[in-house]
């Protein structure tokens, strides 16, 4: 048996893609959503996979730079190309979580209807 929790936060930012011929898109904002789902095989000593309000204030430490910002002005875009994809790299790669608790995937839209997802 695996459990598994997710929280879902919110950020609105502002982006331009590097594209294929090296040219920048045009600057255009989102109101960009991100999902985190952790797994573990147990439940700790209170009966959680891990603290929902850890994991939110963690995210939020993450992507609360993020808010109101132009993505490519920030220094995690910098040798990064400010996609979806690589904001949830960005965020996989920097979370902290208890011992016995693992990152299963972490999902962020553009809009409603577009997401990049990385899973562990």
């Amino acid at each position: 048996m695996r459990y598994l929790i997710t929280t879902t936060r919110h950020f609105s930012a502002a982006h331009a893609l590097r594209l294929y011929d090296q040219s920048m898109e045009p600057i255009h904002g989102h109101n960009w959503k991100i999902q985190v789902t952790v797994e573990a095989p147990r439940l700790d000593s209170i009966g959680v996979v891990m603290d929902f309000h850890d994991l939110e204030k963690q995210i939020d430490a993450l992507v609360g730079p993020f808010h109101n910002r132009h993505l490519n002005e920030l220094d995690a875009f910098q040798s990064l190309n400010p996609t979806a994809e690589n904001v949830a790299v960005y965020v996989a790669g920097n979370l902290q979580l208890p011992a016995g608790a693992g990152l299963k995937s972490v999902e962020v839209w553009e809009t409603p209807d577009n997401s990049a997802r990385v899973e562990m």
